[in-house]
């Protein structure tokens, strides 16, 4: 694969099929392309066995290290017996590699989106939740990186400005929009700086959760980093002040069964919000070379989604001058 080629350019069914073979995971010839645009991820059906899951990365994003980390504490917490869907060893490793390309296999687990809506569901995810962040307290991560404004605010922005993303006659209105929005941002995490940081499932909405008779299960640690607690909890909130407040308190009803929460941590939920949407415009910017982006965000990069972030940006430093949520 050339440096200049797309990520995934000859990562054909063929090439998934030998790249397994080469682990002993021999498929019947049958795949089907999971919901994944940061990696290629396959479910993979065997003629005698169950079928699997195969998950290629995407070269250059992670360092073996960084992955051999996600890895590990993946199995941490399946030794903890905390349902998690953990890769698995294969000739003595979780992390692949065939022909240029880096590949983990884990076991498939089915399952529905959990039901937000009811609170003995959201108590039961609150309590493995306190239970996945006791473990990721116990050590720190060494490789993956932090959740932080520099990361996830600043870089973003100076990339988006460097190369050419934000429309010439729209430049002046975003700047001033996400300076002022990253402003509330610092001041936000200056108030918190007391806040303790740990190992984090990083991406912790609804679709990586998948729901089962006998509970919930978490899937995808692949954004697991170091930040606060309240990262794995403010995405599972949703609706009008009064509705996530109500969430959230459930949340914690299970959570502080295993784990004390910091009451701190809530002035983080709508700063961590706006670097997650200032991340995200840039994580689309930088994929733009991966032809499956351009298919599946055909609006990106319009005048209009420019000026739909102006308004989410002030939006956002509305939110950030509110107090906070409460459980």
């Amino acid at each position: 694969m050339s440096d200049d080629a797309p990520p995934y350019s000859g990562l054909t069914p063929e090439h998934v099929l030998d790249a397994l073979e080469s682990v002993g995971v021999r498929g019947d010839g049958r795949l089907l392309t999971l919901n994944s645009y940061e990696n290629r991820v396959y479910q993979v059906w065997r003629d005698e066995e169950p079928p699997v899951v195969a998950k290629f990365y995407r070269p250059a994003r992670w360092s073996d290290t960084q992955i051999a980390e996600e890895h590990s504490f993946s199995a941490e917490l399946v030794r903890r017996e905390i349902p998690v869907v953990a890769p698995i060893e294969l000739a003595g490793h979780t992390l692949n590699r065939f022909e240029g390309f880096r590949f983990a296999v884990f076991p498939r687990r089915g399952g529905r989106p959990p039901e937000l809506e009811d609170p003995s569901v959201l108590e039961w995810i609150g309590r493995f939740l306190g239970r996945i962040h006791a473990v990721g307290a116990s050590s720190p991560f060494q490789a993956r990186p932090a959740l932080d404004i520099a990361g996830f605010g600043e870089e973003p922005r100076e990339y988006l400005l460097a190369n050419g993303f934000i429309p010439a006659d729209l430049r002046e209105a975003w700047t001033s929009a996400i300076d002022m929005a990253l402003g509330r941002v610092r001041t936000a995490f200056e108030t918190a700086r007391g806040v303790r940081r740990l190992r984090l499932h990083g991406d912790c909405h609804a679709g990586n959760i998948l729901w089962t008779p006998e509970g919930p299960h978490f899937v995808d640690l692949d954004d697991s980093r170091t930040g606060p607690a309240v990262q794995d909890l403010w995405m599972l909130l949703a609706g009008e002040r009064a509705v996530a407040e109500e969430q959230l308190g459930k949340l914690l009803a299970g959570y502080e069964m295993f784990r004390e929460f910091d009451r701190l941590e809530l002035l983080l939920i709508e700063p961590l919000r706006t670097l997650r949407l200032i991340h995200y415009s840039a994580w689309i910017a930088r994929r733009w070379d991966d032809p499956a982006f351009p298919a599946a965000f055909p609006w990106f990069n319009t005048a209009r989604y420019w000026q739909d972030r102006i308004l989410e940006l002030k939006e956002q430093c509305s939110l950030m001058d509110e107090s906070p949520l409460r459980a």
